[in-house]
């Protein structure tokens, strides 16, 4: 099943940004960009699983987002997140790793009311269905989602720092993936940790 993403903000940088992090963490998604509201209208603009909008777009088009109301998540500021109550909301002031955890949540939070989360990265040929790597490998990945960096990972484990190393190295090979946020993704789909661990 293929899903489409809609983002609609008028800052441009926001935009390509969240079309970069939604890409390398739900890997196959196909993501529309828009630079307006009626950029959206003139498109094809009830055919997406879910809409990423500006507060401002938001605010002047509820009419619009609260018929799609599981399906739209507003990007706000930790200010104006209080204002939205009720509203699926995601901070973009946080940094990669935070993003990622939120949408994450965003995404259980969907499929535990019953509505359409996002997609499932697991289903994606990036993340393998079978399980290649080893105890030694998820206990380095479970650490590394929660934020320890090599040398803590090394003490934590009493293995070398060479060894650890490795271990992300044999990890990124065989999972096909590279950043945190990425790697988060996979380990919290594969029950490895807890999204609220992280």
């Amino acid at each position: 099943m293929d899903f489409e993403i809609a983002i609609i903000d008028n800052n441009s940088l926001a935009r390509l940004g969240l079309e970069s992090l939604l890409e390398e963490i739900i890997p196959g998604v196909t993501i529309r960009t828009f630079g307006s509201f009626a950029e959206l209208v003139d498109d094809t603009p009830d055919m997406f699983a879910h809409y990423f909008v500006s507060t401002q777009i938001y605010l002047e088009h509820t009419t619009f987002f609260l018929q799609k109301k599981y399906q739209t998540v507003v990007l706000c500021n930790a200010d104006t997140q209080t204002q939205l109550s009720g509203v699926l909301s995601l901070n973009i002031n946080q940094d990669e790793q935070h993003l990622a955890k939120s949408i994450l949540k965003l995404h259980q939070l969907g499929h535990g009311k019953g509505h359409p989360g996002m997609p499932h990265p697991h289903i994606h040929p990036q993340f393998p269905v079978q399980n290649e790597l080893s105890m030694r490998e998820i206990e380095v990945l479970s650490l590394v989602t929660r934020g320890y960096i090599n040398k803590e990972i090394a003490d934590k484990l009493n293995i070398s720092l060479t060894t650890v190393i490795t271990h992300r190295k044999n990890i990124t090979e065989k999972l096909g993936i590279k950043s945190v946020p990425g790697l988060t993704i996979y380990a919290v789909m594969r029950g490895y940790v807890e999204a609220d661990s992280i």
